[in-house]
């Protein structure tokens, strides 16, 4: 009989909040969070597949956890993006694994665990929601909004894995909302995997995504900032930019991926976009909300991509002037269009100029966050410092991090003055 469980995510913020919801159905149906992995009857692996390089820690922890099965019995489970792909194929590299349950069926889990046979019920074809993503304390939550993908951008495994758009209702959404509010969250984040191509009818009418936010925006709350992760730069529209003007709940910080900065380039990744146009975008957003900042995702070495190509993509994030990037080489996936494109670039030209970007983008960040200092902020505090007791840390509006002095109540919001900034992380004083 399973009484414990070890639950370990990969991935993204989506795999973050379904584990989440994975963890109160486990605690609900009775079963106990193990101290450690060796002492749980059950391990379970919420896999991401988005890069070979998160494959390859998936296969180390197969290993891992094979060792342990050799010493007791133990159940091993294998869920997420990887299983999807993978499925049955998995058990042939890891005969260790005793279930591979893909991205539609993470909430078949529970079942399994505790059924006396522990015999899995035929494969959903669609995505199901769960009723909460909450995990107990955190003043910091998610609540996806809509799962799938329909843009197939060439480099990319998600519509394989997640499969067609999916959105949720209305009503859960708002009440998952309400719920979060009460539990003292200050800071919510909508989910997706193209979160503004929200689109759902009810009653007759379309909720689109910005008509969404105007609707959490105008509950009765105490929520201090609503993000959205990860918007898609065609279907950023003014009706969109108009609302996060207007709705000062929503954080004056967007994450907005770029991923190439050559009109070519971003025609061949499927991104239906051109630089004009994104430059563009991020324009009327700074004309619309002067106080914006920005982070972006931005890959380079993409098949065929020529050195003035690659210099496109800095001279876009110099106008960009991203607080954060995600940076990343170009890297095969298996499955995907970009795979069997002309032009591969070599992994030395696509490793050098991930290196020069990311010198490139640091002196950015530098060079926007010294700005930023001595200016008085609202910052959410989150915890007590690992280095220093004494100290708490904290983020802001436009993500930043903060250590200060004081004794603070975890989830509050306190005025701090920035001061000196050592690497990402600002000093500062409590006001």
């Amino acid at each position: 009989m399973i009484h414990t469980y070890w639950l370990e995510t990969y991935g993204c913020q989506m795999n973050i909040a379904e584990s989440n919801a994975l963890e109160l159905q486990l605690k609900g149906a009775g079963l106990v969070p193990a101290a450690s992995a060796e002492q749980a009857d059950c391990a379970i692996l919420n896999t991401c597949t988005v890069r070979k390089s998160a494959d390859n820690r998936i296969w180390g922890r197969l290993g891992f956890f094979g060792r342990i099965k050799k010493e007791k019995p133990f159940t091993l489970i294998v869920t997420g993006c990887m299983a999807e792909r993978l499925q049955e194929d998995l058990k042939d590299e890891a005969p260790q694994v005793d279930y591979v349950i893909g991205t539609n069926d993470k909430q078949r889990i529970v079942n399994i665990l505790t059924s006396k046979d522990g015999k899995m019920d035929e494969h959903s074809q669609s995505y199901t929601f769960g009723a909460s993503y909450y995990q107990e304390g955190e003043f910091s939550s998610f609540i996806p909004i809509m799962n799938g993908c329909n843009n197939f951008c060439a480099y990319c495994i998600v519509p394989y894995v997640r499969g067609r758009e999916v959105s949720r209702p209305v009503d859960d959404i708002i009440k998952e909302f309400a719920f979060l509010d009460s539990k003292g969250v200050k800071e919510v984040t909508l989910l997706g995997q193209n979160v503004n191509s929200y689109h759902f009818e009810q009653d007759g009418k379309v909720i689109n995504f910005p008509k969404l936010l105007k609707i959490l925006a105008g509950q009765k709350h105490s929520v201090k900032w609503i993000r959205f992760e990860s918007p898609h730069p065609k279907d950023f529209t003014t009706e969109l930019v108009q609302v996060i003007k207007e709705e000062k709940v929503i954080a004056r910080h967007l994450h907005i991926p770029l991923q190439s900065g050559s009109t070519r380039i971003l025609s061949l990744m499927n991104r239906k976009y051109s630089q004009e146009q994104f430059l563009s975008l991020i324009d009327e957003i700074r004309e619309a909300v002067p106080e914006i900042t920005f982070s972006t995702d931005v890959m380079v070495g993409f098949p065929s991509e020529t050195e003035e190509e690659y210099q496109e993509t800095l001279r876009v994030l110099s106008h960009m002037r991203c607080l954060e990037a995600f940076m990343y080489y170009f890297n095969p996936r298996e499955g995907t269009k970009a795979v069997d494109m002309e032009g591969q670039v070599d992994e030395e030209v696509r490793k050098r100029r991930l290196s020069e970007l990311i010198t490139f983008q640091h002196a950015i960040f530098a060079e926007e966050k010294t700005k930023r200092s001595h200016e008085e902020v609202e910052v959410l505090v989150t915890q007590v410092s690992k280095h220093d007791a004494s100290q708490m840390l904290g983020k802001t509006e436009h993500n930043e991090m903060v250590v200060f002095s004081g004794s603070p109540e975890k989830g509050s919001i306190v005025k701090v003055r920035l001061n000196e900034l050592k690497g990402n992380t600002y000093s500062g004083i409590l006001v």
